[in-house]
């Protein structure tokens, strides 16, 4: 078969993990050949493409971000972007698409295969976690290391000063990074935007483990915000609640570290780990996660298996459907955040 392959949303560690496993198991044991497409979606409307064989995946299982390229393209938000996408696959004959990605690439990709009968399999990646019907994506994992290393760190240092610490993590509108870093590394307040705080309650957390003499860490998730609903930021935008979740991420943390020292009179520092989670090399278990999608990937398109997604279901490999999964978020259940409060304050 002649299947194309794209990479579209954010990077993330494991995706190099995941085309080499579909490139390898296609040729060897299929016989197939593969288009990658430059840049998500953005090469498939432009036809962008680079030769993808086994010589261009070789060495990639360790490798951070994606050799294809990858970009936020809608083709579905331009007037003739459907016409283009379908023209640049007619052009190149294939057979099938694989598209990894996350809610944004997926969910076209469904639109694409509902609407259009477009073939093509899913593979979900995002350090986010919020693609519903997985238990996990592709570079989560890895981001939660990172964030987790951090905050082991910033104990030290915060020990040393009588310091409070906020960390702000990735997580767009869910708090999972925050939520599994935040256990793991010891910290004392787990900020998420499923659950809105009370920025006198984190107050009083803080206060109480300095009564206990030991200085806090509070970790945040970028886009979570205070019953309020509002923070005044120092760039002089205002997030509000319902608007675009693009537009207010990060710099919570930052205000949330002034809000604490103002009311506290702690002296407070704030550490945005940003796009460093997002980058390096995956972990052991995205790259095992990845290589697994990856071979179910290619097994779903020879089955033709259209509009099907890859996913783990406890240790098993699994497959849903896109528009399921595309068609909301999912985001933290209120009982796990519940298990986390016992070590607040």
């Amino acid at each position: 078969m002649r299947v194309g392959v794209l990479t579209g949303g954010s990077d993330c560690p494991g995706l190099n993990a995941v085309l080499r496993a579909i490139v390898r198991k296609g040729v060897q044991e299929y016989g197939d050949e593969f288009t990658g497409f430059r840049d998500g979606w953005r090469g498939v409307l432009r036809d962008e493409t680079v030769p993808l064989d086994i010589r261009a995946v070789r060495g990639t299982l360790p490798r951070g971000g994606t050799i294809l390229g990858s970009s936020r393209t809608n083709p579905l938000a331009e007037d003739d972007g459907t016409d283009r996408v379908l023209g640049t696959l007619a052009r190149h004959r294939l057979d099938a698409l694989i598209v990894v990605g996350g809610t944004a690439t997926l969910g076209i990709a469904a639109r694409l295969a509902e609407d259009h009968g477009v073939p093509l399999v899913g593979v979900p990646k995002t350090i986010d976690n919020d693609i519903p019907l997985t238990d996990y994506t592709v570079g989560f994992d890895t981001a939660v290391g990172v964030a987790t290393a951090a905050i082991d760190r910033l104990h030290t240092t915060a020990e040393s000063h009588k310091r409070v610490l906020v960390v702000e993590v990735m997580g767009r509108s869910a708090g999972w990074i925050a939520l599994h870093s935040g256990l793991a590394g010891g910290a004392n307040c787990i900020l998420i935007p499923e659950q809105p705080f009370d920025v006198d309650q984190v107050c009083g957390w803080v206060e109480s483990r300095f009564r206990a003499t030991y200085a806090p860490i509070v970790v945040i998730a970028d886009s979570a915000l205070p019953e309020s609903g509002e923070v005044t930021l120092r760039r002089g935008t205002t997030p509000l609640p319902g608007g675009d979740p693009r537009a207010r991420l990060s710099g919570v943390g930052e205000w949330l570290g002034r809000e604490i020292e103002r009311r506290t009179g702690k002296e407070s520092r704030t550490t945005v780990l940003g796009h460093l989670q997002r980058g390096g090399a995956p972990s052991p278990f995205d790259r095992w996660l990845a290589t697994r999608f990856g071979l179910h990937a290619i097994d779903a398109v020879h089955q033709g298996d259209w509009g099907a997604m890859t996913a783990l279901q406890g240790t098993r490999i699994t497959r849903v459907r896109l528009a399921e999964a595309s068609s909301t978020l999912k985001t933290v259940d209120p009982s796990l955040y519940e298990e986390a409060g016992v070590f607040f304050g």
